[in-house]
């Protein structure tokens, strides 16, 4: 088939939207499929360069846009993203059809934005149109968010309502009807599609690991937590939806008991003095080690010191770094709450349940730290879980069943 993916995030070695864009271009070409992307021009160094170190792509073709240098100015202001975003997509949508009438696409897939809250207009095209997967969708319980500071209190009082606003959004409404399929990350996204559209509306994950994670693992995956304090991993942005206000509060009961117990956080984000603070009013400062972003390289050493990973993001739609420590052999503690709560399962880590009060989900995390520290049978077997539950998100695996369920006519 000729398929057309629409991809305004895809660049290879990016990680996070970027990567998922590019990844779902490099498999559906890896089928056999006939691949044009349209994206941002600015990519075009990246995958130039990233084409040339690779020979299995010639089935992968790319076209290029980007708004007037104005315009593109507005994706740094808060205030004007979302009409940024508007506008590329529209005029992507109207610079494409003249290559539509040249190639005849057989179908049109939106990537990215990984967004329930942005319409596609690639379905006026008139052909067969897969809308997804998106996310989004997820709602961080209120009593849980005490300890976002205001900003954050704030800004997911804005989402909340962005979220509402997406069913009787008429663009939203366009995009919906026109879709062939509708594809979300999440039970808590779907809710958000209109009910007479949920006929067509399936659950699918949009991340997965490249093969390389296969390939590069280290022979021997350590079965047991380390002897003498847990080390406990957290990869991430430092931002306020990511809960780690939840996690440093779960981790300060957990020291009571697991004296010598220690905690990475790696990463930088608005976030990090606020956190930094609670650390220390915690106490628990001295047994935390904070690490500035690293590569992907570097990243996967940090993995293979660790034993167990630590998650309690509140509306995270995937979740990538989940399945990178995974791969790793490190069980997961998480919320049970959007890609996470998808991704985690009884196999391969301990997900908390998000509808009580605040003070028993910080009890209910630090448990299961506690129970992972403590317990090498239920921690070898999470352990090896893990690494099976993550291959089953390489993308080689799974690229083709993906395809199947996507382009099912």
């Amino acid at each position: 088939m000729k398929i057309l993916v629409s991809a305004y995030a895809c660049e290879p070695n990016k990680g996070s939207e970027p990567s998922v864009g590019w990844e779902w271009a490099v498999e559906l070409s890896k089928l056999g499929h006939e691949v044009w992307v349209i994206t941002r021009a600015n990519n075009k160094v990246n995958i130039d360069k990233e084409l040339l170190s690779r020979k299995n792509l010639e089935s992968l073709h790319f076209v290029y846009y980007d708004l007037p240098e104005k315009i593109c100015s507005w994706k740094k202001r808060s205030g004007l993203v979302r009409l940024y975003y508007l506008l590329w997509q529209w005029w992507a949508y109207r610079h494409i059809i003249a290559k539509h009438e040249e190639i005849g696409f057989d179908f049109v897939h939106h990537v990215t934005f990984v967004s329930v809250r942005q319409p596609s207009f690639m379905g006026n095209l008139g052909i067969p149109f897969i809308f997804g997967p998106v996310g989004g969708g997820e709602k961080a319980p209120l009593n849980l968010r005490q300890g976002y500071g205001v900003r954050g209190v704030i800004l997911d009082a804005i989402r909340d309502l962005l979220n509402k606003l997406v069913k009787v959004d008429p663009l939203m409404w366009m995009t919906f009807r026109q879709a062939n399929g509708i594809f979300v990350t999440s039970p808590q996204t779907k809710s958000l599609i209109p009910r007479r559209y949920w006929q067509k509306t399936k659950i699918l994950l949009g991340i997965g690991l490249d093969s390389s994670f296969s390939e590069t693992l280290p022979a021997l995956i350590k079965q047991e937590p380390n002897v003498g304090g847990a080390r406990i991993l957290y990869v991430g942005r430092l931002i306020y939806w990511k809960g780690m206000h939840l996690g440093l509060s779960a981790f300060a009961s957990t020291i009571k008991s697991i004296p010598h117990a220690r905690l990475t956080i790696v990463g930088s984000g608005p976030d990090e003095k606020r956190w930094r603070r609670l650390a220390k009013n915690l106490g628990v400062d001295n047994n935390i080690t904070w690490v500035p972003w690293v590569r992907q390289s570097e990243l996967k050493e940090v993995y293979a010191k660790h034993d167990f990973f630590l998650y309690p993001s509140l509306h995270d739609s995937g979740g990538m770094v989940l399945l990178e420590s995974m791969a790793y052999g490190l069980p997961v503690v998480c919320l049970n709450v959007g890609g996470p709560g998808v991704i985690v399962d009884e196999s391969c880590g301990l997900a908390v349940n998000i509808e009580n009060e605040q003070k028993r989900v910080i009890e209910d995390l630090s448990n299961a730290i506690k129970v992972l520290s403590n317990d090498r049978v239920l921690y070898a077997r999470l352990s090896k879980g893990a690494i099976a539950r993550s291959k089953a998100y390489i993308w080689k695996n799974m690229s083709a069943e993906r395809a199947k369920v996507l382009f099912a006519k």
